[in-house]
């Protein structure tokens, strides 16, 4: 999302035209393929750790009917076996990523307290993107992921199924 007001004098946040299509699907299948999407990005961290259990979600896509377009979020936490592991992770990422075709597009530290590093890639093969941080100064050192999908669109005939 951009910060600039767009030509409509809008803020720019959660416009549909912002959010690239996905395709057609049901969102069991796309929350399926999000899961799987996670998986490569878990194998891609490359370090032996444990991966939380929550599951995608469902939510709507900007201002398209929500009765018929959704996107698929999925945020999860990796927590290494040993913290130090995690030193150099992020420089590594950002190196992997676009050799598995992810487009980095911010690469840096936040505006928090611990100025975390933060990496966000974007997959226009596989319609998503993904935001990833580094919690180096938490007790538990860890990554952050939230990984979000392009709009789709559900078949003729179906509604949006949320969870």
């Amino acid at each position: 999302m951009n910060d600039s007001k767009g030509s409509d004098g809008s803020d720019g946040s959660a416009r549909s035209d912002d959010v690239p299509s996905a395709g057609t699907s049901n969102s069991e299948d796309a929350a399926d393929e999000a899961e799987r999407v996670s998986s490569e990005l878990y194998d891609l961290i490359g370090i032996k750790g444990k991966a939380s259990e929550t599951g995608p979600g469902v939510s709507e896509c900007g201002d398209k009917d929500p009765e018929k377009y959704f996107t698929i979020f999925h945020p999860w936490t990796f927590t290494p076996a040993s913290a130090d592991q995690l030193e150099g992770v992020m420089e590594r990422l950002k190196t992997e990523l676009p050799k598995n075709g992810w487009k980095v597009v911010e690469y840096g530290r936040d505006n928090s307290k611990n100025k975390n590093l933060s990496l966000t890639a974007d997959n226009d093969e596989k319609k998503y993107s993904v935001q990833i941080a580094y919690f180096a100064k938490d007790e538990s050192p860890n990554l952050n992921l939230m990984l979000v999908s392009g709009c789709y669109q559900v078949p003729d005939g179906e509604k949006v199924y949320r969870f």
